[in-house]
């Protein structure tokens, strides 16, 4: 039984509702490529799946339109897979469950895919339609999500269109017409383990509960990083007694701020009292640090069998809580020309123990409009590598998306918004990174915007897309192609 199959546009929703039923987790997309391809060939539509899975579709023009230009709607296969940790779903297997809430679509318990399953599903719906546009090629990507994967390997000449349209963007008052670039960064902790005395005690510590988010449109609205936290608190802990880390692990992906985190450590008996007091101090401290932004903070300290032999050494324990305090986390630097966005951004999206290399490791996500802004973080985290004599790699790398207000794509988009909706749209540049950087640096010579519906809390299990801005989203579209004709 379809859930989804009474709003409007039927045809979206109904193509968005196979989506979550098939899995697409980044670098999982098989099945919904397989689905796609087959529905290619069911409308004899000319279609292609690259060497990394990226599917082309093409469409012809509607008869006497052959003369317009061509048009590329452009999103991404891959979801982010994100769920609380109680949660038993598997991405690799299960559907997901999309339920309505009032004027919103969530998923239950997990995120969405609506980021960009809705953008995707709009794409089809263009190909399904028999409308009076011109020609249209449809470019899908393979794992956006997980490091810009498909469009990082889009070859020079397999597109054929002038102008893209880029169906990512998440609030459907905008035009985005700018996007920031963007750089991995991971460091590599070595660490070295020595035997337990008799008389130590062992705790788990476990952070749950946090909002977390994307870590580009989220950024500047201040909440807590699970591992930032984490790091608070056993620094606190290390102030009152010493303490032996066991392991620690927080996220799991580099773009998502993390909601959850856990540490094991040792210490001894006599200072238990000392780490059980701290431990409610600094808890309440953090409650009221974000009593604004948090409203479901979990924090245990709990006591687990000493089933351990040994623990990092206290000098190594150490290094691994200075390093997490001193990287910067969050909003670095605001736009001194776009007034409220954030130029500059650093997340320390993952912390995760490899106890069979004997390591940590640290993956941030730098972000920035401003290349040398970018470069600037990056050698400030080379600095505290070298300080702590660790290594840090730096990866991924792909360039932003330079604003072109002349652009006639978004002139067009401007006036048609305004002939529907009766208001002007927002135009902005969005902290956060989108495939149109890469694509256009493929490819310079196209014209480009992105839009989409209003879509809140992505890359978490409070994803949601709001059901009239779906409708709208897609009307906006549908006129856009239909007008192209006043720029071809």
């Amino acid at each position: 039984m379809k859930i989804l199959s009474e709003l409007q546009p039927k045809i979206l929703w109904n193509f968005f509702e196979d989506i979550c039923n098939i899995p697409h987790r980044s670098g999982k997309e098989q099945k919904l490529i397989e689905y796609i391809v087959n529905y290619a060939k069911s409308k004899n539509l000319e279609y292609k799946v690259d060497e990394v899975g990226n599917v082309i579709i093409r469409k012809k023009a509607y008869p006497g339109l052959e003369n317009l230009k061509t048009v590329i709607l452009q999103a991404h296969l891959d979801m982010v897979a994100q769920k609380n940790s109680d949660n038993p779903h598997d991405f690799d297997v299960d559907p997901i469950k999309p339920r309505i809430e009032g004027n919103k679509v969530k998923a239950t318990g997990t995120t969405l895919g609506a980021d960009n399953g809705i953008g995707v599903a709009a794409a089809l719906s263009i190909l399904e339609e028999e409308l009076p546009i011109g020609p249209i090629e449809v470019l899908l990507t393979v794992e956006e999500e997980t490091g810009l994967t498909g469009a990082s390997n889009l070859k020079p000449g397999l597109l054929k269109g002038e102008i893209l349209i880029n169906l990512d963007s998440e609030n459907e008052e905008e035009i985005t017409i700018g996007c920031a670039g963007g750089l991995d960064a991971t460091f590599y902790i070595k660490y070295n383990l020595s035997n337990l005395p008799n008389d130590y005690i062992t705790y788990n510590l476990k952070i749950s509960g946090l909002k977390g988010g994307h870590s580009g449109v989220d950024i500047h609205l201040g909440r807590a990083n699970a591992n930032k936290l984490i790091c608070k608190i056993l620094r606190e802990f290390s102030k009152n007694g010493k303490i032996r880390l066991i392991y620690v692990n927080g996220g799991n992906l580099r773009n998502a701020i993390p909601r959850e985190a856990n540490a094991i450590f040792a210490s001894t008996i006599e200072n238990a009292s000392l780490i059980e007091n701290s431990f409610k101090e600094v808890y309440q401290k953090i409650l009221n640090d974000y009593k604004d932004v948090e409203d479901n903070i979990n924090i245990e300290l709990i006591k687990v069998k000493n089933s351990y032999e040994s623990a990092l050494t206290i000098t190594d324990t150490e290094k691994v809580i200075n390093i997490i305090e001193e990287i910067p986390n969050g909003v670095i630097k605001m736009s001194d020309s776009i007034p409220g966005l954030v130029e500059t951004s650093n997340n320390i999206g993952i912390v995760a123990t490899d106890e069979k290399n004997k390591q940590i490791l640290i993956s941030c996500l730098i972000r920035s409009s401003v290349e040398d802004e970018k470069n600037k973080v990056a050698k400030e985290l080379e600095q505290i590598a070298k300080k702590y004599d660790v290594d840090v790699e730096f990866t991924g790398g792909y360039p932003g998306w330079t604003p072109n207000p002349n652009s006639k794509i978004l002139s067009l988009a401007k006036e048609t918004y305004k002939n529907i909706f009766g208001k002007e749209p927002k135009i902005k540049a969005v902290h956060a990174g989108l495939e149109t950087g890469i694509i256009g640096g493929i490819y310079p010579n196209l014209d480009m915007i992105s839009i989409g519906p209003t879509i809140r809390f992505p890359h978490s299990p409070d994803e949601e897309v709001e059901i009239n801005s779906v409708q709208r989203f897609y009307t906006f579209l549908i006129e856009i192609l239909k007008n192209i004709k006043k720029i071809s």
